[in-house]
C-alpha cells in the first residue's frame, strides 16, 4: 500500500501540476483582459467630467506686441472610465490673441481655433499649453483682454476655462542715441533694446512716473546730462523688461542681472536723481573719473537695489547722496575710489543671498588705490546719520590709516573719511587716527544695545541679529523693508542738525515728530498712534 501510493503520486503529480499552471495562466489572461477592457472603456455618463489644475489661466501683465511666457494647464479625468472630448475651441475663434496647444495639437494652425477628438483615459490627464501676444491698443491706458477655452465632452457636457491678461502699449527704442534735449513722460513704458545713449551736451529728462524697461544686457550711457524727476507717488523706474514670473511666487523683476545699468562718463556732469527706483540690473550707477570742480550727481529719495554688481561705483567723482537706499548687491553696495562724496541719512544694507553665503561684496568699500596700483586722492567721504550694515559682522572695508604705513611714496596723501551718528556693522581700530573719524556712532556688533541701553545678542536665535533691526525680511520672495523696528538701536541716534534739513524720510514720514530722528533713510513710525 505504501508502495502503490508512491506510484500513484509519481504518475498523477505532473499532470496535476500542468492543470494548476494552466489554470493560473488562464486566470492571468482573464484578469488582463478584464483590466484592458476597463482601461479601454469610455462613458457618456453626464456625471463624469473633467477637472483642471487651474480654474483660470491668468497671465502676468504684458506689453503689447511682446509674446508672453507659456502657461501650462493639466486636464484631469479622475473617474474610473475614460472620457472622449469631442471638441475644444476658443470662444473668440480665429480672432483670439491666445495660442493653445492641446496634447500636441496646435489650435492656432486651424482656421477657427478649434480641434476635435481627444481621449482622456481613466485616471489620466492631458496637457494644455497657452501663450498670448496682444496687438497694439494705440492707447496709453492698460486694457484687460479675456477669452475662454471650452471643452465639449461626448456626453454633451461643456467645461470652460477663462483666459485673462492685462496689456499695455509701450514705446520701443533700439540702439538709440539722443542728439537733442529729450523728455520721457509717463504715458507709456519705454522698452530699450541694445542701448540708450545720451550724447554730449544733451539732457535727457525723465518725468515723474516714467518707466524704462531694459532688455537683457541693455543699458544707458550718459555723456550729457540725466535728470530723474520722480515723486513719492510716481517714482522714475529703471528695470528689466521681463514682466512675468520665474516661479509662481517670484517675478523676474525681483531678480538681479536682468539688464545692464547706467554709466555716467567722464564728461557727464550735474546729473540729478530724485525718487529714482533702479533695480534688477547687472550694476546700478557707474561713474567714470572726472573733475571735482563740478558735481557729478545729486541723488535724493532714491533706491538702488538687488543688483548683480556694485550698486554705486564712484571713480574720483564729486557726488551728494541723501535719503536714499542702496542695498543687496553681488558687488559692493557703494564702491568709492577717491573723490569727494557725502552721504546723509542713507541706508546701505548688504543682505544679498543668505547668512554666511558667498557672492556678495561689502556694504561700503572706501579706497584710494586703483586696481593697477595707482593712487587716487580721497578728498572727502562723509557719512552722516547713515545705516551701514548687512549679514556679515564687518561690512565696511577701508584702507589703513597708520601714519607709517599709509602712503609713504605719496606726498601729502588725502584719505579723508568721516562717520558720525551712524549705525555701523564694523569694528573700528582703537588708534586715535581712527577714533577721531568715527564720533557718536552705534555699532552693530555681536553684543549691542538697543535704544534703551539694553544688551542685545543673536545667540541661540534663528533670526540673525542684523535682520532683527528691520520691519521685513522675506528672503524667499526678495522683499525687504529697512524701516527700523521699535527696539532697534538705529532709533534716535541721528544728528538733529542734519535731520532739520531732511525733515522727512524717503517715504515722506516726519523725522521730527518724536524729537529723536533715526539714522538711515527710514524713520520708525508707531503704527498704534496712527490708527
Amino acid at each position: 500500500m505504501y508502495l502503490s501510493e508512491i506510484r500513484f503520486s509519481r504518475v498523477i503529480t505532473p499532470a496535476f501540476r500542468r492543470v494548476r499552471v494552466g489554470s493560473y495562466v488562464l486566470f492571468l489572461l482573464l484578469a488582463l483582459f478584464i483590466s484592458c477592457d476597463d482601461y479601454d472603456s469610455f462613458t457618456t455618463d453626464r456625471s463624469a467630467t473633467l477637472t483642471f489644475s487651474r480654474d483660470t489661466l491668468l497671465f502676468d501683465t504684458l506689453l503689447t506686441t511682446v509674446p508672453s511666457s507659456t502657461l501650462t494647464l493639466a486636464v484631469y479625468n479622475r473617474g474610473d472610465k475614460g472620457l472622449r472630448i469631442s471638441e475644444v475651441w476658443l470662444e473668440q475663434g480665429a480672432g483670439s490673441p491666445f495660442r493653445i496647444n492641446i496634447d500636441g495639437q496646435d489650435m492656432s494652425r486651424t482656421s477657427t481655433n478649434r480641434v476635435e477628438d481627444f481621449e482622456v483615459r481613466r485616471r489620466d490627464s492631458i496637457i494644455v499649453r497657452a501663450e498670448v501676444t496682444l496687438p497694439e491698443f494705440k492707447s496709453d491706458d492698460p486694457r484687460e483682454v479675456k477669452d475662454a477655452l471650452v471643452f465639449r465632452l461626448e456626453s454633451g457636457i461643456e467645461k470652460r476655462v477663462p483666459l485673462i491678461v492685462v496689456g499695455r502699449d509701450a514705446f520701443f527704442l533700439r540702439a538709440c542715441t539722443l542728439f537733442k534735449d529729450t523728455v520721457f513722460t509717463a504715458r507709456r513704458p519705454i522698452v530699450i533694446y541694445d542701448s540708450l545713449v545720451v550724447a554730449p551736451q544733451v539732457t535727457l529728462t525723465l518725468q515723474a512716473g516714467s518707466q524704462l524697461y531694459f532688455h537683457n544686457e541693455a543699458g544707458m550711457v550718459v555723456h550729457g546730462r540725466l535728470k530723474a524727476e520722480g515723486t513719492l507717488e510716481n517714482p522714475v523706474v529703471l528695470r528689466g523688461d521681463r514682466t512675468d514670473h520665474i516661479f509662481d511666487n517670484l517675478p523676474y523683476d525681483n531678480l538681479p542681472g536682468r539688464w545692464g545699468g547706467v554709466v555716467l562718463t567722464a564728461e557727464s556732469m550735474d546729473n540729478e536723481f530724485n525718487y529714482l527706483d533702479l533695480h534688477g540690473g547687472s550694476y546700478g550707477i557707474r561713474c567714470d573719473s572726472s573733475s571735482l570742480d563740478e558735481r557729478k550727481f545729486l541723488m535724493t529719495n532714491s533706491i538702488l537695489h538687488n543688483l548683480g554688481g556694485h550698486g554705486m561705483e564712484l571713480h574720483h567723482a564729486r557726488v551728494e547722496v541723501a535719503n536714499s537706499q542702496i542695498s543687496n548687491t553681488h558687488g559692493h553696495c557703494v564702491y568709492l575710489l577717491g573723490g569727494d562724496a557725502t552721504f546723509v541719512h542713507c541706508t546701505l544694507a548688504q543682505f544679498m543671498g543668505i547668512k554666511g553665503g558667498a557672492l556678495r561684496g561689502q556694504a561700503l568699500n572706501v579706497t584710494f588705490w586703483e586696481e593697477a596700483g595707482s593712487y587716487t586722492p580721497l578728498v572727502r567721504a562723509d557719512f552722516i546719520n547713515c545705516v551701514i550694515t548687512g549679514y556679515d559682522d564687518d561690512v565696511i572695508l577701508m584702507d589703513p590709516l597708520e601714519p607709517d604705513s599709509v602712503l609713504p611714496e605719496v606726498d601729502d596723501p588725502q584719505v579723508n573719511y568721516f562717520f558720525s551718528n551712524c549705525f555701523l556693522a564694523t569694528e573700528v581700530p582703537k588708534e586715535e587716527v581712527y577714533t577721531q573719524r568715527f564720533p557718536q556712532n552705534v555699532y552693530d556688533l555681536k553684543t549691542s544695545t538697543d535704544v534703551w541701553g539694553n544688551a542685545t545678542s543673536d545667540e541661540d536665535s534663528e533670526t540673525p541679529r542684523h535682520e532683527k533691526n528691520f520691519v521685513l525680511f522675506d528672503t524667499k520672495n526678495f522683499l525687504y523693508d529697512f524701516t527700523p523696528v521699535e527696539n532697534s538701536p538705529i532709533r534716535g541716534i541721528a544728528d538733529p542738525a542734519y535731520s532739520a534739513v531732511w525733515t522727512t524720510d524717503r517715504l515722506g514720514r516726519s523725522r521730527l515728530a518724536d524729537g529723536a530722528p533715526d539714522a538711515g533713510c527710514y524713520e520708525y513710525i508707531n503704527s498704534d498712534k496712527n490708527d
